[in-house]
């Protein structure tokens, strides 16, 4: 099982646009993903998305586009180590 984690910073229309409500609903159909998703300032959300890589590259797609109501301008990301200690994806405020 090949487990990877990124840290990924989504920038645009992506607050008030439920991104993160609907990051969290994409998530519940990738089984090995756990991780968190929060806004982190006006017009950018911060994404820990973690688990087997083809799930995680299926969320990295996700997270391009966004839901309907989003414009995602720019993605940033970066590999993190794994935390074992994060069972599932959810929303931080």
């Amino acid at each position: 099982m090949d487990r990877v984690a990124y840290l990924v910073r989504v920038k645009g229309r992506v607050t008030g646009v439920g991104f993160r409500y609907s990051a969290l609903h994409r998530s519940e159909s990738l089984a090995s993903l756990s991780g968190y998703i929060r806004n982190s300032g006006y017009a950018e959300v911060e994404t820990l998305v973690q688990g087997d890589r083809q799930d995680v590259e299926q969320m990295l797609l996700w997270l391009r586009k966004g839901p309907p109501l989003a414009r995602v301008d720019d993605i940033s990301m970066s590999e993190c180590p794994f935390d074992s200690g994060i069972k599932e994806y959810r929303i931080n405020p």
